[in-house]
């Protein structure tokens, strides 16, 4: 099955081509934070059935932001060699298999804005999900939980 994501914290919110997925950025430090209540950021991500794809937001009060996000997901590969003693397979296999690892996988999140600010953070998610969390910050002296 592959491995699904939702990007993540700056996952702020995108949208681009295959599947899209929401997450939510939660101030938990700075100028964002000290707002009462504060503000939360809704991200889309795109190609959550990917292992990366593209990112867009609004911080709030400020500017559009578009970056990537990834992850990494483990893969094996399996190799098959051998003679087959069937009718149909009479000169026998070979063959090569790819698979996801079930795990926890590391994303990493980047945008930019379009005044200049930068979002950038860390997440994990499950294999075959798309839920997940991490923490991201901005150039403008915030920080985030993400959730998705």
């Amino acid at each position: 099955m592959p491995h699904r994501h939702a990007i993540l914290v700056a996952c702020l919110a995108l949208a681009a081509c295959g599947s899209t997925n929401e997450m939510k950025l939660y101030p938990t430090a700075g100028p964002l934070a000290a707002q009462t209540p504060p503000p939360v950021i809704v991200a889309k991500a795109s190609n959550a059935d990917g292992s990366s794809g593209e990112i867009t937001f609004r911080i709030p009060g400020g500017p559009r932001c578009k970056g990537t996000w990834s992850t990494v997901a483990p893969r094996v590969t399996s190799r098959e060699r051998g003679i087959s003693l069937s009718i149909r397979d009479l000169g026998g296999r070979l063959g090569r298999t790819n698979e996801t690892v079930a795990g926890v996988n590391n994303g990493q999140i980047y945008a930019v804005c379009r005044d200049g600010t930068t979002v950038e953070g860390n997440f994990v998610v499950g294999s075959g999900t798309t839920s997940g969390n991490g923490t991201a910050t901005d150039s403008m002296g915030n920080s985030y939980k993400l959730l998705f």
